[in-house]
C-alpha cells in the first residue's frame, strides 16, 4: 500500500488526503497546484490545512507511482551491474595512467598496460549484458516473433502435459471399470 493510499499517517493519527481528493485539487495526478493550495489555505500554501472534519492533515512527502518500465530480469541486471563496475574501474585506471604519464612517474607504464587490459575486459562486460539479455529473451519468450524458440518450447510442454493428463484419465477409467467388474463378479 502506497503513501497516498493510506488514510492514517503513521505515528500521529492525522488523516491523510485520499487519492481522489489530490486529483481534484491539482492538474497533475496526486500533486496539488500552488493556486489551489493558496485558495484553500490561509497561510498561502504552506503549513497545515484543515480537512472536512476540521482536523489538520499533512501533504505526503511523495506519492508512489507505478513504474513506467518493467524491471530487468535478475541475470541481465547482474550482468549490467558488473559491466558498470568494470567500466568505472577502467575509467579510473585510464585517468591514473594519464596523470602518471604527465607526472613522469615510474607507475605510468604498468598503469597503461593495466588500463589496456581493463578496456578489453570492459568490452567483454558490455557484450555480456547484451548476450545475457538476448538469451533471457529467447528462453522466456519475450520476443514475439513466430519463430521464437521459447514459444515452440512452451507449445511442446503444453502438449506433453495434455498427453500426461489424458493418459492419467484413461488409466483411472480402466481402474474404475476393473473395480466395477470385480465387484459384480463377486456378488
Amino acid at each position: 500500500m502506497g503513501t497516498a493510499e493510506r488514510r492514517v499517517a503513521p505515528g500521529d493519527g492525522v488523516t491523510a488526503p485520499e487519492r481522489e481528493q489530490g486529483r481534484e485539487i491539482g492538474s497533475d495526478p496526486g500533486v496539488p497546484s500552488g493556486a489551489a493550495l493558496r485558495q484553500s489555505d490561509p497561510v498561502g500554501g504552506q503549513g497545515e490545512r484543515s480537512g472536512a472534519e476540521g482536523r489538520p492533515y499533512y501533504r505526503p512527502l511523495w506519492i508512489e507511482e507505478p513504474a513506467r518500465k518493467r524491471r530487468l530480469p535478475d541475470p541481465v541486471r547482474t550482468a549490467a551491474v558488473r559491466a558498470v563496475l568494470i567500466t568505472a574501474v577502467t575509467l579510473i585506471q585510464a585517468m591514473v595512467a594519464f596523470l602518471c604519464t604527465m607526472a613522469g612517474s615510474w607507475l605510468a607504464f604498468p598503469m597503461v598496460l593495466s588500463s589496456v587490459t581493463s578496456t578489453v575486459v570492459a568490452t567483454w562486460g558490455v557484450l555480456d549484458v547484451w548476450v545475457t539479455r538476448q538469451v533471457w529473451n529467447q528462453r522466456n519468450g519475450v520476443v514475439s516473433v513466430p519463430s521464437s524458440t521459447a514459444r515452440a518450447l512452451r507449445r511442446e510442454r503444453r502438449r506433453a502435459r495434455r498427453q500426461e493428463r489424458s493418459a492419467a484419465r484413461s488409466q483411472e477409467r480402466i481402474r474404475r471399470r476393473q473395480a466395477r467388474a470385480g465387484q459384480l463378479s463377486h456378488s
